[in-house]
């Protein structure tokens, strides 16, 4: 049995972590942690981790400001950490990697299958169709509660493509600044945000005459609720460095 921390378990993903793990043999939720919310299902709820019983893994979905403190205790602990929380500043990547000299540390922009299969079909298309002249485009949508933009997942599908064609793409957010024509090397990221829309990606290949678009569509939070106790599945037990999705799904 894994037993597993909650770190910001009376938010929207906490209760839906609970209640796929509620329904996995294999995992038991010992503890959760939020600094406002109180206990709602059968563990008990601290404001702090220190306060927190034995575990092997936490999940985290809490917000940016609570990752450092969750790094450091984790650290200390040697306690495993998936990290879910997105918006983390530069710094905060950085000491992710870091404390992944010490302890076993999970992070991907967005824990669905899905999305992560999707990574590997554009590292595979962008050489191919960038040299076959088609521009690459992305948008993202979510709903009107959503702080930063553009999300993390498209930042990390533009990564994908950029590293398949040797980092030397830029970046464009915003074109309203700008008179001229799209150079060659850039690839657009644009934000919507509206309404109660889950997560929404376009990876757009605009060519002469012909388009491709490699799309997913999230139409419940709990496609990132059951990436992310797969997750903690795999991340028990393991040894200090950096993994992704990829790693639990390889």
């Amino acid at each position: 049995m894994i037993r597993i921390i909650i770190h910001g378990c009376c938010g929207r993903m906490g209760h839906i972590i609970t209640d796929i793990c509620e329904k996995d043999e294999k995992t038991q939720v010992v503890a959760g942690v939020d600094a406002f919310g109180e206990a709602y299902a059968g563990f008990p709820v601290y404001r702090k981790l220190e306060e927190c019983p034995e575990a092997d893994v936490v999940i985290d979905f809490s917000t940016a400001s609570a990752v450092d403190g969750l790094l450091a205790y984790c650290s200390e602990k040697k306690l495993p950490v998936v990290v879910c929380t997105t918006g983390l500043s530069e710094e905060q990547t950085k000491a992710l990697h870091s404390t992944a000299n010490e302890i076993a540390v999970l992070k991907s922009a967005n824990m669905s299958v899905g999305v992560n299969l999707i990574e590997a079909l554009i590292a595979q298309a962008a050489p191919k169709l960038a040299a076959a002249g088609f521009d690459i485009e992305i948008v993202e949508k979510h709903h009107n509660q959503k702080i930063d933009a553009p999300s993390g997942t498209a930042l990390a599908l533009a990564d994908a493509a950029n590293a398949a064609l040797g980092n030397e793409y830029e970046y464009v957010y915003d074109r309203t600044g700008r008179r001229m024509k799209r150079p060659v090397k850039e690839i657009g990221i644009s934000a919507v945000r509206g309404g109660s829309i889950v997560g929404d990606h376009d990876v757009i290949f605009a060519g002469q005459d012909e388009v491709i678009t490699l799309s997913h569509r999230a139409y419940s939070r709990a496609v990132f609720g059951k990436g992310a106790v797969e997750a903690a599945k795999f991340l028990a037990g393991r040894e200090a460095g950096f993994y992704t999705m990829s790693d639990v799904l390889s």
